[in-house]
């Protein structure tokens, strides 16, 4: 069985009846993780091991670890500062920023790759212009070019542990006030304003060969009708086209208030992977993610399915030496130092 375009959440510490019927779905193809999945170490092991052998190949395991506001695994796990503190490092000292970036990038994956999850979505390439209240501290910096610097070093990080990144939000999302959990965000700059801007750390991002991209579900109305996770001019257009992009493309969660204009959630999930979604999520609704699961008719080309497979982690290292090895101390006391 290939896995599917559909990333769902599950609800507790260990996989119920309904989970494992739903996560056997052929349209299911990830699993995404929250805090309330989360009591320790061990225990989260468990649950990750118990996904992975449902299916094969095996459902990627996803979760937002990006640290500050935004970190669902905190105990056992080591406190992430908020990695806008890099970038008033970067605006002293650019090149240790870049290693203390790297380091973290690499303290954060190591952690995870060792309990079995595949990815985190992370890093965030927003802008941090002052305007956002949901990005805030989650970017790096307010210029282009830093947030594409540290983005960078953190990628190269999260790579020598074993994991892919995934840039978020595209085309940026961090112009405007709106947060779209709970609305959804209008962002009424012209393209070129966007493409001077927020599209460059994006565009590095792509140089870089990142593995993949998260849309942003806010509304360019100079640009297209639709918000970027449905418009086909953004994803197909700007992103694959433009910056030729070859990578895996995320949705943001299709239950977010802002995917609400778009129709009921087979009718996102439908649009979302037509504008060049490869991915869709569908978190923390139960009843949703069945009704899109029972309506949704998708095909993905194999294309896609060489993208998701390479979203899988590389090798493992035991979870009972990442404490004791040196790179690890040494990953560790960097961060500590500056969070």
């Amino acid at each position: 069985m290939s896995l599917g375009p559909v990333m769902l959440d599950i609800a507790g510490t260990s996989l119920t009846p309904e989970d494992r019927e739903r996560l056997m779905h052929p349209q299911v193809g990830g699993v995404i993780l929250f805090s309330r999945n989360h009591e320790s170490r061990p225990q989260l092991r468990a649950l990750i091991d118990a996904v992975h052998a449902l299916r094969s190949p095996r459902l990627l395991v996803a979760v937002d670890q990006e640290g500050g506001r935004v970190q669902r695994f905190r105990e056992d796990f080591t406190p992430l500062p908020p990695v806008r503190r890099l970038g008033r490092i970067y605006d002293e000292n650019a090149r240790r920023a870049r290693r203390l970036s790297e380091l973290t990038g690499w303290l954060m994956a190591m952690e995870l790759r060792s309990i079995g999850v595949d990815f985190s979505f992370a890093p965030v390439v927003d802008l941090d212009r002052g305007e956002s209240r949901i990005i805030g501290d989650r970017a790096f910096h307010s210029d282009p070019e830093a947030v594409a610097d540290l983005a960078h070093a953190y990628v190269i990080g999260m790579g020598r542990a074993g994991m892919a990144a995934t840039a978020k939000h595209f085309p940026g999302h961090g112009s405007v006030t709106g947060d779209s959990h709970t609305e959804l965000p209008v962002d009424d700059r012209p393209l070129a304003d966007i493409e001077v801007l927020d599209l460059v750390p994006f565009e590095r991002m792509v140089h870089y060969g990142v593995a993949a991209v998260m849309a942003a579900h806010v509304l360019y109305p100079r640009v297209d009708r639709l918000p970027a996770g449905f418009s086909s001019r953004w994803l197909r257009g700007i992103l694959r086209q433009q910056l030729g992009f070859r990578g895996m493309i995320f949705s943001d969660d299709l239950c977010m208030s802002a995917a609400a204009q778009i129709g009921d959630i087979t009718a996102r999930g439908e649009a979302a992977l037509a504008a060049g979604c490869d991915m869709i999520l569908v978190c923390n609704d139960t009843t949703q993610a069945d009704e899109l699961l029972d309506g949704l008719e998708h095909e993905p080309e194999p294309a896609a399915l060489v993208r998701l497979a390479r979203m899988h982690g590389r090798g493992r290292p035991p979870v009972d030496r990442v404490d004791h090895d040196p790179s690890w101390r040494e990953a560790l006391a960097a961060v500590r130092n500056y969070a």
